[in-house]
Formats: C-alpha cells, structure tokens, sequence
C-alpha cells in the first residue's frame, strides 16, 4: 500500500529519526511520538512487513507498506 501527500515533505534529518519512539516534530504536548513507531513495530514485528518513507522537501511525502501474503 501506498499513502501520499503532496505537503512540505521532510529534510533527511528528520526522515531518519520518524520511526524512533517519542520523536516528535509537534510542540510540546501536542503528541507523544508514538503513532508511526508503533505502526512501524506492528507492521514489521507483527506481520513481517516493512514500512518505508520517501521524501523530498517542497514535494511531499509517501509512506510504503508492504505485508507479506
């Protein structure tokens, strides 16, 4: 699966650090940096898959997700 957007995309130093947990870009109290470490953990821990992203600042953002049969 495939989800995208076409927002502001993410510089490198933050597309390496998304899927640790408590990373948060949002202001404090505004999130706890939980929601794509954990959908990582499921997807990979729990269903053998992988969960990816791709982008590029000014161009957006696209998440792959990929369970195996």
């Amino acid at each position: 699966m495939r989800v995208a957007d076409n927002g502001t995309g993410m510089p490198p130093e933050v597309q390496a650090k998304i899927f640790q947990p408590f990373f948060t870009t949002k202001p404090t109290g505004e999130g706890t940096g939980l929601g794509l470490s954990l959908s990582h953990d499921i997807i990979a821990q729990g269903h053998g898959g992988t969960l990816t992203v791709e982008s590029q600042e000014g161009q957006g953002t696209t998440f792959l997700i990929s369970i195996p049969a």
